[in-house]
């Protein structure tokens, strides 16, 4: 069998037929939604008390004039120009927060690179706009990423309020001091954990937002409303 076969036996002379493949696809696709539900509600039945707390605290370094800073590599940066645009224009259902991607400028990406090395790209970014009061978050499936594990230093360093998001049990991120807080999902799937992730910074920000109004928030709200 050819490795064309093998893709699409459907389309060959004694294959599966469409309505298996069909068949398989739907068990496939059900099966996976419902572990990320269960996923889901796993991290934040255990994370709940520590997501609040950590949106309290990025809510008080709002209220003092600080800055959300978000980086991640590969699917994570993506992931990250996604939490800033989400606490940036929240498209009119909350206030709008200062935020940046550090994963979006190409042309510092790729100077820092070719210049200095790749594990400097986001420390170096934080070294020159950071400011004691900020926000580093970063994003990773294996929390082992030495650029994020450089810049989560460099924030630390510098007086930000660091946060880490990461796959598994947190990895090289789990042992890093100076992590204000981790939020670690544990899956071996980074398809998993990338769905997962998502929720939880969403998580954030609601809970940010909530904080900034004023709004009480209740334990209930954190693992129900959020799935």
């Amino acid at each position: 069998m050819t490795d064309m076969q093998q893709l699409y036996p459907f389309l060959y002379p004694g294959g599966s037929g469409l309505d298996t493949l069909m068949d398989d696809v739907r068990r496939s696709t059900a099966g996976k939604a419902a572990d990320i539900v269960r996923l889901r509600e796993t991290v934040l039945e255990e994370s709940g008390a520590d997501l609040a707390a950590c949106a309290a605290r990025m809510a008080d370094a709002f209220r003092a004039g600080g800055r959300l800073f978000t980086f991640g590599n590969g699917g994570s940066s993506t992931d990250a120009q996604d939490v800033a645009a989400l606490f940036l224009n929240p498209g009119g259902s909350g206030r709008p927060l200062p935020a940046l991607a550090l994963t979006a400028d190409v042309a510092v990406v790729t100077a820092l690179s070719n210049d200095i090395g790749f594990e400097v790209v986001f420390a170096r970014q934080l070294a020159a706009f950071g400011r004691p009061g900020d926000i580093a978050l970063a994003l990773s499936t294996s929390g082992n990423s030495d650029n994020l594990i450089a810049a989560l230093r460099e924030g630390a360093h510098r007086g930000m309020l660091t946060v880490g998001l990461a796959g598994h049990t947190g990895g090289r991120m789990a042992e890093e001091p100076g992590l204000d807080h981790l939020f670690a999902v544990p899956s071996p799937s980074v398809h998993r954990v990338q769905e997962a992730q998502t929720t939880i910074y969403h998580v954030l920000w609601e809970l940010t937002q909530r904080e900034l109004t004023g709004s009480e928030i209740t334990g209930s709200e954190i693992t129900g409303e959020a799935l």
